[in-house]
Formats: C-alpha cells, structure tokens, sequence
C-alpha cells in the first residue's frame, strides 16, 4: 500500500491537488481513497457532490468513481465511538468548572483527538490491506503537524507517564473523592486510552517508512504562503516522514499579457525562485492558474494531468531526506546532503529564522527549529557528501 499525504497552508489549492492525484491514481488502476482530516471538510466540495450524500455516510467511505472513495470523518460519532470515557470525563471536569453542560460536552475535545481518529483509519486500512493508495487531505499547515506529532507524543505518553498516573489513580480515587468534589479519571478511562493506543500499533513506522508514505507540500509562489510552506517542509522532515513533491499551484501562464499583472508576475517569479532555492532537490511541480475554479471529476482530471502529466501519481519521485537535524552532547547539526563540495567553497550567513548556505552562485535557505534559532552557527564540515553545520550557545 502507498500513503500520500498532502499539507499546505490554508487556500493554497491543497484538498484540490489531493482529490485530483487520488482520481488519476484510480484511472489508472489503483483502489484508493481519499480521507479529509480536516474538521472544516471541503473534499466532497472538490468532487461537487451534495451535502446530504456526506451527512448520509455518517462519516464512511462513499464510492464516487470506480476505484474511488473518498471519506469525512465524523469526528462527533468518532469521539463517541472510540474516546466516550476521554470525551465523557473531560466534559464532566469542564462542568464542575461552572460551564453550562452543553457547554462543557461541545468543546471537551483535547488537542490531537481528531489527528488520533485520522490515524486509526489509516492503520486500519492499512492492516486490512483495502486500498492500494491511501491519499490523506490534511488540515491547514499548523494542525497537520500536530497530526505528523501526534504518533510520538502519544507513545512518550504512554510509555513514561500512562502507567504511573493509573497506579497512583487507583490509590488515590477513594481518598481524593471523599476530600474534594473535582471529579477524577476513573478505570475506564485509562481503558479507553490504553485501547487507542493499542490500535495505533505500528503507525509511526508506517508514516516514517519512505517506500510506504510521501509527504507532498502544495504551496503558491506568494510571500506569507512561502515562508509558511518552508516551515512546514521543515517540520516534516524533522518528524522523519519523507517529501517527494512540493506543488507550486496557481502560477500565472505566460499567455497573461495584460499589463494589470505584470508586477504580479514578477513578483509570482521572484517567489518561485525562492521555492527552488528553499526546496531543492526535491522535485517542483509548476500548475498554471486555471481559467475556472476546479470542481467535480473534469475539472479535477485536468488537474491531475497538470500535475503529473503521463507520470504514475503514485511513484516515489524523490527517496533521500534533503536535511536532517540533530543533537550530539550540547552540539546541534544541521546535516544537508550536498555531493562534490569543498569546505572553503562554504559561506554561512543567518536572516531572523533561515540558515543561508551559498556556495558560488549556488544558493540554499535552511528554516530552522526553535530550538536552533538562538543558536549561532559555530562551523561547518564535510562527512563524505553530507555538510554538516554545528550550532552552539
């Protein structure tokens, strides 16, 4: 089975390029499905189908081409269905604060329980072996990353503080009850936790295998929306998931002559520019601006053929991760992979929250981490065809 996953600031055209890459992949002969895992679902938009049809499914994959579903998790049944004891224990702790109960059960929702139900579908599907290809339509830059987080964090939950905190409850509960009128997790809740995690068995292994899953980043060649994308493609490569696409979506075609655009095609220039410099040597897909909106299955087969043309969707288009940051003792490494350079043919330079790496006319921009930006740059040295950056402080 293949993953595809596609993230991308809000607007860029991201659920577009995923519907469409998930329809071409199903012409061509793969069983896929495409999941929305963002709460303001806008995928069967894109394919034009009716509101009713989605409310009707309840949340289940819905046939929309041969070989093709597409599916908008119901995040609602989904919390009743999986985290009823999480959702009913918070609710009834947010009432004890003073809110209203229907209050208190509209917004008992913790971060990441929608990112964890996105993962249990995927790892079904995955173990069940349903679909060649899973297409996964990601939130908006910032949510999505927490679904990239959430394997992670999940697993340093359970394996440092789970056990602990369901020992101490259960010494705890008859004492604190009789003290106090805050309500306190009872056993099914930690049944439900541990239940969850026992389903998500294997997922992180999945997300970081890069024959299995591609992250492909879909951005427009615009000032705020690059500057995102780099922190997005950042974050996806610290987290370990491969990126084998970023999608420059909705560049002007040179067939705009008109002299109203002209400083927005220079500028729309002056961005791509930065997106090969930022991103390389991932591979960049152009896609001009269409004259209409892309909706439903013509528009979107245009879209797809855009995209990739005669190309498999499905292919692995790029294997090694271009940047890779690490710790060693008090040292922090940026390692980029960089063949036949020499050390004195490296310049360093720092702007706000960017590593400059220029080498010639050869240019390349490095987000970093947090954790990095108050570092200074204390060297760099070649290991084979790795440059490797060391930050101190």
């Amino acid at each position: 089975m293949r993953v595809l996953l596609f993230a991308g600031k809000g607007g860029v055209g991201k659920t577009s390029v995923a519907a469409a890459t998930a329809l071409l992949a199903s012409r061509r002969g793969y069983s896929t499905i495409v999941i929305s895992l963002d709460l303001a679902h806008s995928l069967s938009d894109s394919f034009d189908l009716g509101k009713r049809l989605m409310d009707d499914a309840g949340g289940q994959p819905v046939e929309v081409a041969e070989r093709l579903a597409i599916q908008e998790i119901d995040v609602e049944a989904e919390l009743c269905k999986h985290w009823g004891a999480v959702h009913g224990y918070i609710a009834e702790l947010l009432s004890t604060s003073g809110l209203d109960d229907l209050v208190a059960d509209e917004i008992a929702l913790l971060p990441g329980m929608a990112e964890v139900i996105g993962l249990l579908w995927l790892n079904r599907y995955y173990r069940d072996g349903l679909y060649d290809l899973v297409v996964l339509d990601c939130a908006p830059t910032g949510e999505s990353l927490r679904f990239l987080s959430m394997p992670t964090a999940l697993e340093w939950y359970m394996n440092r503080v789970f056990k602990l905190e369901r020992s101490i409850m259960k010494i705890a509960r008859p004492i604190a009850g009789a003290l106090y009128d805050v309500p306190l997790p009872g056993e099914e809740y930690f049944k439900a936790v541990l239940a969850i995690y026992e389903r998500l068995d294997g997922v992180q292994a999945l997300l970081e295998d890069p024959q299995v899953t591609s992250a492909r980043i879909v951005t427009n060649p615009e000032k705020m929306v690059v500057k995102e994308t780099r922190r997005a493609f950042m974050y996806i490569c610290l987290y370990g998931l491969n990126v084998d696409m970023v999608v420059a979506n909705r560049v002007l075609p040179d067939s705009v002559t008109d002299e109203h655009f002209t400083a927005w095609k220079r500028s729309q220039a002056e961005h791509l520019r930065e997106i090969e410099l930022s991103f390389a040597p991932v591979p960049i897909r152009k896609v001009e601006l269409f004259e209409d909106q892309i909706v439903g299955i013509e528009g979107l087969s245009r879209l797809g053929e855009a995209v990739y043309g005669d190309e498999d969707p499905t292919a692995l288009f790029y294997r090694e991760a271009p940047c890779r940051f690490e710790k060693e003792g008090d040292v922090y490494k940026v390692r980029l992979k960089l063949p036949f350079v020499a050390k004195e043919d490296v310049e360093l330079s720092r702007s706000e929250d960017q590593l400059i790496i220029r080498i010639g006319s050869f240019k390349r921009y490095v987000t970093l981490p947090r954790s990095l930006i108050p570092l200074a740059p204390t060297g760099a040295e070649i290991e084979g065809t790795t440059l490797c950056v060391n930050f101190e402080g």
